[in-house]
C-alpha cells in the first residue's frame, strides 16, 4: 500500500509521531536487501497506527519518503485470528496486476523481500490523498467519487476475468478462507446458530465461485481519494474467486455508515447506488444480474459479520446501533432479495422508521 498519513489497514489513523525512532532491525535489513537503503544511510521509522494485520511504517530517508509493510501471523484483534504471513506476496502480485489495468489506481511497488514477508511502496500524503473512510465519516459523501470506485473495481474484475494464468498465479484459497471466510462468515454463523445453515450456503457459494481476481478487503479504509481518482490499498487478501465479495464488502460499509450517521443515511445510500451502477456497467464476464444476486445475498451476511464476527467495526459501539444492524441483517438473511437497490431502499426506510423493516 502506498500509505499516506494513514495505513491501509487502519481506520483513518495517522503516524504515531512520538514513536519515530531508530529503525526496527528486521525492517531495516529488509530495506537494505531491497536496495532501498544503503548501509550508511539514516532511516527514520515512524509506525503508522491503527492497522490490525501488519506492521506498517513510514520511512524517512534523505530526500525521499517511502512505506514498508510486514504481515503479522496473529492479527491485532480481540479474537484469536491468525493468518499466513506469506499473504504479502499475493498483495504485491495483486498490485502489479491492477497496475496493468488502471495504473493510477495503485501505489508504486518499490521493492519486495519475499522471504521476510516485507515489501516497500510509495508513500502518499494525506493532503492530496485523503482516506475515503474519513471523508465519509465526516460528511463528504460524493456519489461521483463512489461511481469512480465502482468503475475502477469493475474494470479490474473485467480485465482479469476468465484468465487461467491468473487463477494459477494466485493459489490463495487457504489464505482467503483464513482471513475472510472463516472470521466473517463461519464465525458469524457460530454466533447465530439459527442462521448457521444460511452462512454455510454463503460460504460455499463464495468459496466455489471462481471468476475474477478479487481484492478481498475492498473497503473505504483502503481507498484514497487521489487527484487522479481512487487509489486502492491493502490487497493482502487477494484471491481468484467471486467478484461479489469485493462489491458486497464495500457496499456493506456504505450501509453501516448510515448507522453511525443516521441523518446522512440517504446520502450514503446515494453513493451506494452510484457505486453499484458504475460497477455493474463494467460486468461483461457473466450476466450482471448474476453478480448482483450473489452480492445481495452476501451483503446482509457481511453486515452481521461486522457486528458479531471476528472483526466488528469499531465505530458502532452502542447496543442500540448494533441491535438495529442485527435486526436488519437477520431479516434480509432469512428473506433474501436479489436487488441491491431494494436493500438500500429498505435500509433507508428502516432509518426513517427508527426500526428494522
Amino acid at each position: 500500500m502506498a500509505l499516506p498519513a494513514h495505513p491501509s489497514s487502519a481506520s483513518g489513523a495517522g503516524p504515531d509521531v512520538d514513536a519515530a525512532a531508530a529503525a526496527p532491525d528486521p525492517l531495516l535489513a529488509s530495506l537494505r536487501r531491497m536496495g532501498l537503503v544503503s548501509a550508511d544511510q539514516l532511516a527514520v521509522f515512524t509506525p503508522l497506527t491503527g492497522g490490525v494485520s501488519s506492521d506498517i511504517y513510514r520511512v524517512d530517508l534523505p530526500g525521499r519518503t517511502l512505506c514498508v509493510k510486514r504481515a503479522l501471523a496473529r492479527l491485532k484483534v480481540a479474537a484469536d485470528w491468525r493468518a499466513p504471513v506469506e499473504r504479502n506476496r499475493w498483495e504485491v502480485e495483486w498490485m502489479r496486476v491492477a497496475a496493468g489495468v488502471v495504473p493510477a489506481a495503485v501505489p508504486a511497488v518499490l521493492g519486495e523481500d519475499r522471504a521476510a514477508g516485507c515489501f516497500a511502496m510509495a508513500y502518499l500524503g494525506n493532503d492530496d490523498h485523503p482516506i475515503w473512510k474519513a471523508l465519509l465519516r465526516d460528511g463528504t459523501i460524493d456519489p461521483d467519487f463512489a461511481g469512480e470506485v465502482g468503475s475502477v473495481l469493475g474494470r479490474i474484475h473485467a480485465a482479469t476475468a476468465a484468465r487461467g494464468d491468473l487463477a494459477a498465479r494466485f493459489p490463495t484459497d487457504d489464505i482467503f478462507y483464513a482471513i475472510r471466510l472463516e472470521p466473517y462468515l463461519v464465525a458469524t454463523g457460530r454466533a447465530h446458530p439459527d442462521l448457521a445453515a444460511r452462512f454455510d450456503v454463503l460460504t460455499d457459494v463464495t468459496r466455489t465461485t471462481r471468476r475474477v481476481l478479487v481484492h478481498g478487503d475492498f473497503s473505504p479504509k483502503n481507498l484514497l481519494a487521489g487527484p487522479a481518482g481512487p487509489v486502492i490499498l491493502d490487497a493482502e487478501c487477494a484471491w481468484w474467486g467471486d467478484p461479489a465479495f469485493d462489491l458486497a464488502f464495500v457496499l456493506n460499509h456504505l450501509l453501516l455508515k448510515g448507522a453511525l450517521r443516521p441523518a446522512w443515511r440517504a446520502r450514503y445510500a446515494s453513493a451506494y447506488l452510484e457505486l453499484t451502477r458504475a460497477y455493474l456497467a463494467q460486468v461483461d464476464w457473466e450476466a450482471p444480474a448474476g453478480v448482483e444476486a450473489r452480492t445481495a445475498a452476501l451483503l446482509p451476511g457481511l453486515m452481521l459479520a461486522r457486528i458479531d464476527g471476528k472483526s466488528p467495526v469499531e465505530y458502532l459501539t452502542s447496543a442500540a446501533d448494533q441491535d438495529a444492524v442485527r435486526a436488519f441483517a437477520r431479516r434480509r438473511l432469512t428473506e433474501p432479495v436479489a436487488s441491491l437497490a431494494r436493500i438500500a431502499d429498505d435500509w433507508v426506510a428502516a432509518g426513517q422508521l427508527g426500526r428494522s423493516p
